[in-house]
C-alpha cells in the first residue's frame, strides 16, 4: 500500500511538473499538449499587439510587439495562460511617411483580427485578451471590441493597455532625466534596454528631435477634437521626448509594475463568469427586442 502511495504521489508530482512546464507561448506548444495547455490556461489566450513603425532613430520597428509580448510572457509566468505569436497588424497609417512602417487597409486590419480571434476560440479558448503596445491601435481596438456584439459568438474579447501602478509610476517619474516623454522617449527606450538592448543604438537618441512642433493649433485650442493629421502636425519625427538618458533599470521598474497589472487581470478574467453570461443573454434578446424585459 505504501508503495502504491508513493507511486502516486510521484505520477502526480510528474503531472504537475509537466504542466508548469508547458510553453506558454503557442508557436511553441506541440499539438498533442495542446489541450493540456487550454486546461491549464483556463482557456484564456493573449495576443501581443502592436505594430511595424518608427521609434526615433534609435529604436528597433517593433517595438511595440517586443514591449507586448514581453509583458505578456512575465504575466503568464505569474499567472498561466496561451501567448499568442507576434502580431504586428495594427493601425498605423499617421506613420507611412517614414521609413520600414507597415500600414494594411482598414477592413484588412479588422478582417485579420476578427478571424484571428474566430480560429482561437474554434482551438477551444473562449477568453481572449487584445494586450496592446502601441498608442495608435487605442480607437481600433475599442471599436473591435465593441462591434463582438454584432454578431453571436461563443467567445468574449478583452482589451487591456496594461498601465504601471501610481506607487511604480511615482518612483519612474522620480528617476526620470527628462520633463517630456512619449513616443521613443525616455521611458520606452529604457524598456526596450531591458528586454532587447543589443536592437537600441542610444548614440542616435539625440540626431532627431521629438520636440512638439505643434503645427496643428486647432487641436491645443480644442483638446478633444479628433482629427487624422494630429499626430503628423505634433511628432513628424515619430520621436516624442529624449531618450538620450534610457537606463534598464527605468525599464524593468516599468515591465515588472505593467506585467503584475496584466497578471491579475487574467487571474480575474479566468474568474470570470459574467461576461459569457451576459453576452449569451444580449445574443438571445436581440432577436427579439420587443419581447426583452426590463431588468429591476
Amino acid at each position: 500500500m505504501k508503495k502504491l502511495i508513493f507511486s502516486l504521489i510521484l505520477v502526480c508530482c510528474a503531472l504537475n511538473l509537466n504542466a508548469q512546464q508547458l510553453p506558454a507561448a503557442w508557436e511553441e506548444l506541440t499539438a498533442s499538449d495542446f489541450p493540456a495547455a487550454v486546461k491549464n490556461a483556463q482557456g484564456v489566450c493573449l495576443i501581443p499587439m502592436g505594430v511595424l513603425e518608427k521609434h526615433g532613430p534609435h529604436l528597433p520597428l517593433g517595438t511595440d510587439v517586443y514591449t507586448a509580448r514581453e509583458l505578456c510572457f512575465r504575466a503568464a509566468h505569474l499567472e498561466y495562460c496561451i501567448v499568442f505569436p507576434f502580431y504586428f497588424a495594427g493601425q498605423i497609417f499617421e506613420a507611412q511617411q517614414q521609413p520600414g512602417t507597415v500600414a494594411y487597409s482598414p477592413d484588412l486590419l479588422y478582417r485579420l483580427l476578427d478571424e484571428t480571434c474566430h480560429e482561437i476560440a474554434r482551438n477551444g479558448i473562449k477568453k481572449i485578451i487584445l494586450v496592446n503596445g502601441h498608442g495608435g491601435n487605442n480607437a481600433f481596438l475599442q471599436y473591435f471590441c465593441q462591434t463582438q456584439l454584432a454578431t453571436p459568438r461563443d467567445y468574449a474579447v478583452f482589451s487591456i493597455s496594461p498601465a504601471t501602478d501610481p506607487n511604480t509610476q511615482e518612483i519612474i517619474t522620480a528617476m526620470r532625466k527628462t520633463d517630456f516623454d512619449g513616443h521613443a522617449g525616455e521611458v520606452e527606450t529604457s524598456t526596450i534596454l531591458a528586454i532587447r538592448p543589443d536592437l537600441v543604438q542610444l548614440q542616435k537618441a539625440t540626431s532627431e528631435s521629438g520636440e512638439d512642433l505643434n503645427q496643428l493649433p486647432l487641436k491645443k485650442e480644442f483638446p478633444s477634437l479628433q482629427t487624422g493629421i494630429w499626430w503628423y502636425a505634433q511628432f513628424p519625427n515619430h520621436y516624442a521626448g529624449d531618450a538620450k538618458d534610457a537606463q534598464a533599470a527605468l525599464g524593468e521598474l516599468a515591465l515588472a509594475s505593467r506585467s503584475k497589472t496584466l497578471a491579475d487581470l487574467i487571474k480575474a478574467v479566468k474568474e470570470d463568469q459574467n461576461t459569457l453570461c451576459l453576452q449569451e443573454t444580449f445574443f438571445i434578446e436581440r432577436k427579439q427586442p420587443l419581447q426583452t424585459k426590463i431588468k429591476p
